[in-house]
């Protein structure tokens, strides 16, 4: 591949946070000009981070990153930082120049009918929904123009409508995109190669082909590589048996033992390190307060809403971003009284950054247990005890999504109210994630895009939101 070609290389890239917290090793990788990529990795295994030093937010510790002479780069977050939300929405576009840019209403006009959203420009950014704000960062790096794209989750929050819009850009637009998401089928609308972080080795490895094709052959890597080293070990193990008992007798028996292991060496040193597959969440059970019926009730006079929660119920409130679903979550909360809520919010405004996932998941914990039951919980999730040591912060988004589960298991609600929760978390863990949700002996309300997931979920009441407002 020739550098005129080539829009991004990386070459030994080394990058940790910390000694125990290393991201990548050595990576080495390119991206063509033009193409559209796909990051793949478990959740907390690096995708943002290697966005950030795309980005020069971070810097490489060893090695080297060469983007394509004259390149631009635009990245659209997958979380709105908090100190943006008091900006006006111009504002907030302003904020993606170094200079003054005279037609700026213009420009965001255009961006606007790409990403489909319409909102008044004086509107604080607080003010919009989180499928809007998804749509705003979006629209933010699109107004650049950039050579290099960089999506972090764009799909999370969106709406069926909104996913449909990016779609059709994506595949119209004729630059570099690099995509961070879970979402598998809207991967494989447009992807042309993966890169793989892998979180054991902290190593990429780049593949060609659409999003489900190089899962079959990631797939099909581990099942040779497994093979490969059984084959091996059991030579290995039946040599050793031999040397075993050539090693006791003389002459040309105690040669062939040392034969045998000069043999030995050789089969060890061709074993090659398998590729672990992307680790899947345990099963888990959510334990649910013991409470009598009715469990709570969603009442707004203003949209005339009134649906009594009982236990066992799930209620999915659907609507397209904007209609006010998470501010009927909101006030769900301040009219449930003496029932624990379980409250996943989109954006997890809910914790605290700078305290610990362990004293988070300890704030919560009801009965007996203590500390050995949070390490159980939260082991549950992925969450090492090293991890909840760190500052939440710190963790990647997928990471704190799994943070909140493992805060209901030790919280035995008895509502839980789930606001996008499959934002940001590994598709592998989310079929058990559903189980666990049908098995939950209280009630739950559930805002969900994801129709894959919501699919998968035992829904015995439906609110349509966009339907009462057009009625």
């Amino acid at each position: 591949m020739s550098d005129t070609t080539v829009a991004i290389r990386f070459n030994t890239v080394s990058y940790s946070y910390s000694e125990t917290k290393v991201i990548l090793q050595e990576a080495t990788f390119s991206v063509r000009a033009n193409s559209k990529i796909t990051v793949m990795g478990q959740n907390g295994a690096g995708k943002s981070t290697l966005f950030k030093l795309l980005t020069d937010a971070v810097q490489p510790q060893i090695g080297t990153i060469h983007i394509q002479p004259g390149a631009s780069i635009a990245l659209a977050q997958q979380v709105m930082p908090r100190d943006w939300m008091g900006l006006t929405v111009r504002a907030f576009f302003e904020r993606a120049f170094t200079e003054t840019i005279y037609n700026l209403d213009r420009r965001i006009e255009q961006v606007y009918d790409v990403v489909n959203l319409t909102v008044p420009l004086n509107t604080l950014v607080k003010q919009l929904s989180g499928g809007q704000q998804a749509r705003l960062l979006l629209a933010q790096a699109l107004i650049q123009q950039p050579d290099i794209l960089l999506l972090d989750e764009p799909t999370n929050n969106l709406d069926a409508a909104g996913i449909e819009h990016l779609v059709g850009f994506l595949l119209g637009y004729d630059k570099t995109v690099i995509v961070i998401s879970h979402d598998a089928d809207f991967l494989n609308t447009f992807t042309d190669g993966v890169l793989h972080l892998d979180l054991f080795s902290h190593t990429v490895q780049q593949y060609v082909g659409n999003y489900f094709d190089v899962v079959e052959e990631i797939t099909a890597q581990i099942e040779r590589e497994q093979r490969k080293n059984a084959q091996l070990e059991k030579n290995i193990q039946d040599r050793k048996d031999k040397v075993n008992f050539f090693a006791h007798k003389g002459g040309k028996m105690r040669k062939l033992a040392s034969k045998l292991r000069d043999q030995i060496e050789t089969s060890e040193a061709a074993m090659v390190n398998v590729r672990r597959e992307d680790k899947t969440i345990r099963p888990f059970i959510i334990p649910a307060q013991d409470i009598g019926n009715p469990v709570a009730r969603v009442v707004s006079s203003e949209k005339n809403i009134d649906i009594t929660l009982r236990k066992k119920d799930i209620l999915h409130i659907i609507g397209p971003n904007g209609i006010g679903k998470t501010t009927l979550l909101e006030a769900l909360v301040q009219q449930v009284a003496n029932v624990r809520i379980g409250y996943y919010r989109q954006d997890f405004s809910g914790l605290d950054f700078n305290s610990t996932p362990f004293a988070a998941v300890q704030a919560v914990q009801v009965g007996a247990g203590g500390a050995q039951a949070i390490y159980q919980a939260a082991a549950h999730f992925l969450l090492t005890s090293n991890l909840l040591q760190h500052p939440i912060g710190s963790l990647s988004e997928g990471q704190k999504g799994l943070l909140c589960y493992a805060r209901f298991m030790v919280q035995q609600p008895g509502l839980l109210i789930l606001d996008e929760p499959t934002n940001h978390i590994n598709f592998r863990h989310l079929p058990i994630i559903a189980e666990a949700l049908n098995n939950f002996a209280g009630a739950i309300v559930l805002v969900c895009h994801d129709q894959n997931f919501f699919n998968q979920i035992n829904v015995t009441q439906r609110l349509d939101l966009e339907k009462l407002i057009r009625h």
